[in-house]
C-alpha cells in the first residue's frame, strides 16, 4: 500500500478514489434553529441527507429523527465517503470526535485551515489528536514522508489496519453510529390511514337522524351528519322565531309537522328561557 518517495514514479493518469453515493451526506455543526429563537429541529452532530441544493440552503432529512426540513449551508459540513468533511474547522471537529457515542479510533479527514490544498487527519484517542496529511507536486499524499499514497482513501486503508506513528489504528469515520437505512426512516414515517365518508345526499337521510335526541349507540352519534353546534342553531333559530312546527322531508317525500321541542333533541322548556333571556337583552 505504501511507496517509498525516492522510488515512486509519477502515475501516467491519477484517478480519484471513489465511493457509492450512499456515503455522502450532511453533518449539522450547530443547532437549528437556535436554542434561544425555537425548538431546534436539527441538533449538533446529525446525520442529514441531502433532498434538494436550493442554493445556500439545503432540503434534507435527519438520519436519526426523520425529520424534513430546511437548514442554512452555514451550518453543516458536506461529508464525502463518510470520512471526507468538506468546511469543518480543527475546533467543530474535536466537538465531533468526542460527542459521547465516538469510539475510539475514530476519525476524519478534513481540508487543512492553514494551508490550501492539504488535508489535516483527526483522530480520537485520550484526546484529539490531529495530523498534517501532505501532498506532493505529482498529487500524491503523505503523513510521513517514507509513505506515500496515490488517494486519500488508500492512505486510509492502509492507517486502518497499521498505527504506524499515529496515536492508534483508525477504526470507524465520525458519526458511523447514526449510520441508518433511510428506507426505514421514511417507511416509520407514513402518512396515516384517512377514513373518507361517502358522498352525503340529503335524500337518502332519514327523519330521525336529524332530530334524534338520545342516540342508541356512540355509533349513531359518529354517523350524525348534523354536529351537535348545528342541530342546536336549527332550534334556537325555530324557538325564537316563535313558530311551534318544524317540516323535515320524509322519505316518501311527504312533509310532517313535527313539534319543535322534538327537533335536535333540545328540550322546549330550556329553549323557552332561551327565548326570555333572548328578549330581554334586546328588547323590540
Amino acid at each position: 500500500m505504501g511507496n517509498i518517495v525516492k522510488n515512486a514514479a509519477k502515475p501516467d493518469h491519477i484517478t480519484s478514489c471513489q465511493t457509492g453515493s450512499e456515503s455522502e451526506f450532511l453533518a449539522v455543526l450547530c443547532d437549528y434553529p437556535s436554542p434561544d429563537l425555537s425548538e431546534p429541529i436539527f441538533h449538533f452532530g446529525e446525520k442529514l441527507r441531502v433532498i434538494s441544493d436550493e442554493g445556500g440552503w439545503w432540503r434534507a432529512i435527519s438520519l436519526k429523527t426523520g425529520r424534513e426540513n430546511y437548514i442554512p449551508g452555514k451550518c453543516v459540513a458536506k461529508v464525502y465517503h463518510g470520512w471526507l468533511f468538506e468546511g469543518i474547522g480543527r475546533e467543530k471537529s474535536e466537538e465531533l470526535l468526542q460527542l459521547p457515542e465516538t469510539k475510539m479510533g475514530s476519525f476524519m479527514v478534513r481540508q487543512s485551515e492553514t494551508k490550501q490544498g492539504s488535508y489535516s487527519l483527526s483522530v480520537r484517542h485520550r484526546q484529539v489528536k490531529h495530523y498534517r496529511i501532505f501532498r506532493l507536486p505529482n498529487n500524491w499524499y503523505y503523513i510521513s514522508p517514507r509513505l506515500t499514497f496515490q488517494c486519500l482513501e488508500h492512505l486510509v486503508n492502509y492507517y486502518s489496519e497499521n498505527a504506524d506513528g499515529l496515536c492508534c489504528a483508525l477504526s470507524t469515520p465520525c458519526l458511523t453510529y447514526q449510520s441508518v437505512n433511510h428506507a426505514d426512516v421514511l417507511r416509520s414515517h407514513e402518512q396515516p390511514v384517512v377514513r373518507m365518508r361517502r358522498p352525503f345526499n340529503w335524500k337518502s337521510i332519514k327523519r330521525n337522524t336529524l332530530t334524534m335526541e338520545n342516540p342508541d349507540n356512540d355509533t349513531d352519534m359518529d354517523d350524525s351528519f348534523l354536529s351537535f353546534g348545528l342541530r342546536e342553531s336549527i332550534a334556537s333559530y325555530i324557538s325564537l322565531a316563535g313558530d311551534d312546527s318544524f317540516t323535515l322531508p320524509s322519505g316518501n317525500g311527504k312533509k310532517t309537522k313535527r313539534n319543535s321541542k322534538e327537533v335536535a333533541g333540545v328540550n322546549r322548556n330550556y329553549m323557552a328561557s332561551l327565548r326570555e333571556s333572548y328578549l330581554e337583552d334586546y328588547p323590540q
